[in-house]
């Protein structure tokens, strides 16, 4: 397979949680010589490794894997050092005359990378995160996004006002740097020649993945995980540490919850995740070539939309 008329080719494969990015991309990565950079946020971190089904020791044996294990759980990874990482991983693996593979479910990440996101250069403040944190926790989240609107209602109108680290980022550089949030970020162009591939499954089949890999994560100690990440110091109340999954056996290992009621949460919360995952990638429909993840010759449809050499997006 080649792709010798392409400048900078990048595959990109996105899905929900569960669908199976993880055996999809590294049988395709297989096919076309490639290599995988991840584009998921919870997999930058060491010792989270079952609560985020992390690909195995074994699975990164058999192709090249990017962008995993790469900070401890107490590192701040903003979006723009994503991106530049990502960024550099992607070149890595084309100056090695390999086919980079970026794959992942969050959302942000894909985009900054396909949109050229231009993203603000400015250092977390931990001292000022903390207290924005503590006020978001006096006032609550819509409050708090009410407050950021005030100041920057075109930063306020693209963040939801759910999403409280992003509302808590958007105070932070509004105070540390005097302007508007929205004013510092921008797009560029993205530096590849990209071709998005979609992964998908039924609701009721997913939902049955979904609870099937929550039984598994516990059984394989996902409890233990998380005692020994705080017992090795790391704060509950760390953001990696209110991922789904952690959050419910923080609680459970705290006295607050039994763990049917964790496992019942961590199924209902994972849920939730997908149907905003789902809704975030169907945004994108004409530009994403989906494929039923379930299908016996999936892997041979995803190597058919790249080398039909249509639906490569160049936006230079």
């Amino acid at each position: 397979m080649r792709f010798t008329n392409i400048d900078k080719p990048l595959v990109i494969i996105v899905g929900s949680t569960a669908v199976g990015k993880t055996e999809m991309s590294i049988a395709l990565a297989k096919r076309i010589k490639g290599e995988i950079v991840s584009a998921d946020s919870r997999l930058l971190y060491r010792g989270m490794d079952i609560g985020t089904a992390k690909p195995t020791l074994e699975e990164r044996a058999m192709v090249a894997h990017h962008l995993i294990d790469v900070a401890d759980p107490d590192e701040v990874w903003s979006l723009a050092l994503y991106q530049r990482a990502a960024y550099q991983a992607i070149e890595d693996v084309l100056a090695r005359g390999k086919m980079p593979i970026l794959v992942g479910g969050t959302g942000q990440y894909i985009r900054a990378i396909t949109e050229g996101w231009y993203l603000p250069p400015q250092k977390p403040d931990m001292g000022l995160r903390s207290v924005l944190e503590r006020w978001a926790d006096e006032i609550g989240k819509q409050e708090l996004h009410r407050r950021l609107s005030l100041l920057d209602a075109e930063a306020a109108a693209i963040i939801d006002a759910r999403n409280v680290r992003r509302t808590i980022r958007a105070l932070e550089v509004i105070l540390l740097t005097g302007r508007r949030f929205s004013a510092q970020r921008g797009r560029t162009v993205c530096p590849f020649t990209y071709r998005m591939i979609g992964l998908t499954r039924s609701r009721s089949e997913l939902y049955q993945r979904i609870d099937q890999r929550i039984e598994r994560m516990i059984a394989e100690g996902l409890i233990s995980e998380v005692r020994a990440l705080l017992s090795e110091g790391y704060s509950p109340d760390l953001p990696t540490m209110s991922a789904i999954g952690y959050a419910e056996i923080v609680s459970f290992l705290s006295g607050k919850i039994g763990l049917d009621e964790a496992i019942r949460l961590m199924k209902r919360r994972t849920r939730q995740f997908v149907r905003r995952q789902a809704a975030w990638f169907r945004s994108d429909d004409l530009k994403i070539a989906w494929i039923n993840a379930n299908d016996a010759s999936a892997v041979e449809r995803m190597v058919t939309a790249l080398e039909s050499g249509s639906g490569w997006i160049n936006a230079a």
